[in-house]
C-alpha cells in the first residue's frame, strides 16, 4: 500500500492567535481535507506573524497554504484541484459534484452580499439588498428543485429532500459555498438586522443540514470572529 502523504494546512488564526480565524478560503480547504479522510496537520497562523511563519517555504503567499510532502501549494482553487487529483478513488472519495449546475449554484451570492454590505451610499441600500435577495432566491430555487436521481426514485417529487447542493453528501461545491453563505447570514443579521429570509426554506434546510456535519462545524469560526472581521469595512447603519 502506498504511503500516506505528509500534509500540512496553514490557515488564518483568530484574534486569539490560536483558534480558527475568519477566512472562507481557509475553511473551504479544511473541509475538503476532512471529507477526504486523509491525515493532516492544521496550523493556525497569527496574521501578525504570518510573514515569519511562511517565509521559508511560501514567502509573500496569502493563506491558505498547503504543504504536500514538503512542496508548497498556493491559490485555493489550484490546491483544491491538486488534492482531487492526488487523493482520488479508490483510496479517497471523489468530491466532484455529479451535476455541473451544483458547482454554479449560489455563485453570485457572495459578490452581491459584499457590494451590499460595503456600500458607502445609504440611498443605494435598497437596490443592492434586492439584488442580494434575488441571488438568494435563485439559490433557494435550485435547492428546492428535485435532481435527476431524486426523480428517478420518485417521479412525483415536487420539492427536493436532499441535504446539500448535489445530493446527500458534501462536495467541493458545498466547501466553496457554505463558508460564504454562513458569513452572509451572520453579517447581514448583525449589521443590517436583515438575515436570510425565513421563507427561503431550501437555503435554511441547506444551512441547518451543514451545521449538523462535523466538516462544517469543526471548521467554522465563531460568529464574533466573523463580526469583528467585517467591523472595519461595513458602513454603520444610518
Amino acid at each position: 500500500m502506498a504511503e500516506k502523504p505528509q500534509i500540512q494546512l496553514f490557515v488564518k488564526a483568530s484574534e486569539d492567535g490560536e483558534s480558527m480565524g475568519h477566512c472562507p478560503f481557509c475553511q473551504r480547504l479544511f473541509m475538503v481535507l476532512l471529507l477526504k479522510g486523509v491525515p493532516f496537520t492544521l496550523t493556525t497562523v497569527d496574521m501578525k506573524r504570518a510573514l515569519d511563519v511562511l517565509k521559508d517555504f511560501a514567502p509573500g503567499a496569502q493563506l491558505p497554504v498547503l504543504l504536500y510532502n514538503g512542496e508548497p501549494k498556493t491559490d485555493t482553487g489550484t490546491i483544491e484541484d491538486f488534492l482531487e487529483e492526488q487523493l482520488r478513488p479508490p483510496t479517497f472519495p471523489s468530491l466532484v459534484p455529479r451535476y455541473k449546475e451544483s458547482r454554479l449554484a449560489g455563485n453570485d451570492v457572495f459578490h452581491k452580499f459584499s457590494t451590499f454590505i460595503k456600500n458607502p451610499v445609504p440611498a443605494q441600500d435598497e437596490v443592492l439588498q434586492r439584488s442580494l435577495l434575488k441571488a438568494l432566491l435563485k439559490l433557494n430555487e435550485y435547492l428546492n428543485a428535485p435532481l435527476e436521481h431524486e426523480l428517478a426514485r420518485d417521479p412525483r417529487l415536487l420539492v427536493s429532500q436532499r441535504c446539500f447542493l448535489d445530493g446527500d453528501q458534501l462536495t467541493l461545491a458545498d466547501c466553496n459555498l457554505l463558508p460564504k453563505l454562513n458569513i452572509v447570514q451572520v453579517i447581514c443579521q448583525h449589521y443590517r438586522r436583515f438575515g436570510i429570509p425565513k421563507d427561503l426554506h431550501g437555503v435554511w434546510r441547506y444551512l441547518n443540514n451543514a451545521k449538523e456535519t462535523k466538516e462544517f462545524k469543526y471548521t467554522c469560526p465563531n460568529n464574533e470572529e466573523i463580526v469583528q472581521a467585517y467591523r472595519s469595512v461595513v458602513r454603520p447603519p444610518q
